[in-house]
């Protein structure tokens, strides 16, 4: 059974930095296309950061050189470090999965909620 486990989430002034964990079960995360997407209230599900199985990273523009992707081979982990947060990064943060090759996999984490308020 595949799990994404993500923790990290809270609240924050904005400004401020937080990390975002996500743990997989089930899975190798080196060998998956690996990405943080966020749903604001009442808006859709947006793209992030993704980092590739060769350890490529993109970003969303609204986050680039603030918000940086990276991963933990070791202990099977992707983090998401976020600094100089803003109210607008306030929404829930989940983490994915996603392969297509030799069948397409897709997996979601729960998610975490990340509130920047002051």
């Amino acid at each position: 059974q595949v799990q994404l486990v993500e923790s990290g989430g809270g609240l924050v002034q904005p400004g401020g930095s937080l990390r975002l964990s996500c743990v997989a079960s089930g899975i190798i995360v080196s060998m998956f296309d690996m990405g943080w997407y966020r749903q604001a209230p009442g808006k859709q599900r947006e793209l992030v950061a993704t980092i590739t199985r060769g350890g490529w990273t993109n970003y969303a523009d609204s986050v680039k050189g603030r918000f940086t992707i990276s991963r933990d081979n070791a202990k099977n982990t992707v983090y998401l470090q976020m600094n100089s947060l803003k109210t607008e990064d306030t929404a829930v943060y989940y983490c994915n999965a996603h392969k297509e090759w030799p069948g397409m996999l897709d997996y979601w984490g729960q998610g975490t909620q990340v509130t920047v308020s002051s």
